[in-house]
C-alpha cells in the first residue's frame, strides 16, 4: 500500500511539474545517473543534453538564484535528496515561479524567458 501511496505522490508532483511548464517534458533519473552532478545539486547543461556530462552551472542550498545571460534550451537535472524541489522563475527574486521539478528528474526548458530559479527542501 505505501509503494501505490508513493507512486502515486511522484506521478501528482511529476503531472504537476509537466502541466505548468507547458510543452515542455520532465523525465525522472535514478540516483545512479548523475551525469556530472554531484547528489544533493541541481546542475543545468546547455542545450537538450548532458554536455559530456558537464553542467555549467550548479546548485546547492535552498533559496533564490539570480540567473543572467541564459537563453535558449538548457536541460534543468534537480539531483537533489530528500525531496527537494526546484522551481524556474520569470522574474528576479523568485517572482513568477512556475511548476516543481522532483528530486531526480530532469527537463529541458526555454530559459530565454527565466530569471531566477528556487531551489526548495
Amino acid at each position: 500500500m505505501r509503494r501505490i501511496v508513493r507512486t502515486t505522490v511522484a506521478l501528482a508532483f511529476a503531472v504537476g511539474a509537466v502541466a505548468t511548464v507547458g510543452a515542455t517534458t520532465a523525465t525522472a533519473r535514478t540516483a545512479d545517473d548523475s551525469y556530472g552532478c554531484p547528489s544533493g545539486y541541481v546542475c543545468l547543461y546547455p542545450g537538450a543534453g548532458w554536455n559530456n556530462n558537464q553542467p555549467t552551472s550548479t546548485y546547492y542550498r535552498y533559496g533564490t538564484y539570480n540567473l543572467s545571460n541564459m537563453y535558449g534550451t538548457y536541460r534543468i537535472y534537480n539531483n537533489q535528496t530528500g525531496g527537494a524541489t526546484m522551481r524556474t522563475c520569470t522574474g528576479y527574486d523568485g517572482v513568477g515561479c512556475e511548476g516543481y521539478l522532483p528530486a531526480g528528474w530532469y527537463i529541458d526548458k526555454d530559459m530565454t524567458p527565466i530569471n531566477s530559479i528556487t531551489l526548495e527542501p
